[in-house]
């Protein structure tokens, strides 16, 4: 199957890249806008340093993406109001060739 189907990445949102720390505080690169499949549920999940975090969003993209624990991402509900979110995990889910479709599954607080 490969890559998740374009037809299922109903959503659009913008990523702000997590670069780093830098002397005057994050550092992110310039916001992209990317197509994701936007899952609005709240759920338990691990943070990098293992710690329970509730997690609101999760976001399916393609696997190209670039979204690494850290980034912000600007969630627009198509109401006008945007939240601003940060990435809790960004999981490979890659079928290494099998029939199943490839995608970036992205948590968010």
């Amino acid at each position: 199957m490969g890559a998740i189907p374009a037809f299922l990445l109903r959503h659009s949102v913008s990523v702000e890249a997590y670069e780093g720390e830098g002397p005057f505080g994050t550092v992110y690169a310039a916001a992209v806008d990317v197509r994701c499949f936007r899952d609005d549920k709240r759920r338990l999940v691990r943070g990098k340093d293992g710690s329970e975090v509730t997690s609101e969003t999760t976001l399916y993209m393609r696997l190209d993406e670039t979204c690494p624990v850290g980034s912000r991402v600007t969630l627009d509900g198509g109401t006008g109001n945007e939240r601003v979110s940060t990435v809790i995990t960004a999981s490979r889910r890659d079928g290494g060739g099998l029939p199943t479709p490839d995608h970036l599954e992205v948590t968010l607080t």
